[in-house]
């Protein structure tokens, strides 16, 4: 049998999770690429290749090169150069391209968001006063709260913020979810946090500093996710499951 050769793009729970799905079926070659940012990465279900492209033309090469049928880009909702990249790379090899992200939270009685849309938007969001900020959006925009040194920060990423933060009052919190949301409560409690920043990643993983938030009347600056308009788009595992034999049968058909 000739199995259509599939590149998900990785990083995340749900391309771990499609990725586990796809894995050891006789008719797909599945290969997960991950950017390499994340020190200590998750065991993976199918081959994993680590490292960057050199952008939207080595993405391109790359795919005509490993002969790819399908690309799924099933990024993190914010890593919005790559996913720009994958769409200029499957337009121009003519390779179909399936994005695979995750909804975002939605806002229920009791929570107190501001919607942003950048993390500048956020900054500003925080006011002039000082105040005790949990900053949980990863470690690679913690710098550009360094504009606002008068609030006292709490950084939480996977990995250590490098370089860290200039602002003269920060503390580093270095853990990996999923996070419940008692533990997320403790956590507010015992940093006497005023507020939360948070990127709208959605998921069930992270959603317990908003639940915690909620519970203890705190406000949430959330900041937006960038909307592109791809070709062929699922929120969930299963709904990317079908989508991906819903195109490899249209490529048999049309015998490539």
């Amino acid at each position: 049998m000739d199995k259509k050769r599939i590149l998900i793009l990785g990083g995340t729970a749900e391309a771990r999770g499609l990725a586990g799905r796809l894995a050891g079926r006789a008719d797909l070659s599945v290969t997960l690429s991950l950017a390499g940012r994340t020190l200590d990465p998750a065991p993976q279900p199918v081959p994993v290749r680590t490292g960057g492209f050199g952008g939207a033309a080595g993405l391109q090469a790359y795919l005509a090169a490993e002969a790819v049928d399908l690309l799924v880009d099933a990024t993190h909702p914010f890593a919005r150069r790559i996913s720009a990249n994958a769409r200029t790379a499957s337009a121009a090899a003519g390779v179909p391209l399936l994005r695979l992200e995750r909804r975002g939270w939605e806002e229920v009685e009791g929570d107190r968001w501001t919607r942003v849309v950048s993390m500048a938007g956020a900054v500003a969001a925080l006011g002039d006063a000082p105040r005790c900020v949990f900053l949980a959006i990863g470690r690679q925009e913690a710098k550009a709260f360094d504009v606002a040194p008068q609030h006292h920060y709490l950084v939480r990423s996977v990995d250590p913020v490098d370089p860290p933060l200039t602002a003269p009052h920060v503390d580093y919190l270095l853990a990996r979810g999923p996070f419940a949301v008692e533990a997320e409560e403790a956590l507010l409690r015992e940093h006497r946090i005023d507020v939360v920043v948070s990127k709208d990643s959605g998921g069930e993983a992270t959603y317990g500093k908003i639940a915690a938030a909620r519970r203890l009347g705190l406000p949430v600056v959330l900041v937006e996710r960038e909307r592109a308009a791809d070709g062929h788009r699922a929120g969930t595992v299963e709904e990317a499951v079908r989508l991906v034999d819903h195109l490899a049968g249209s490529l048999r058909k049309r015998g490539v």
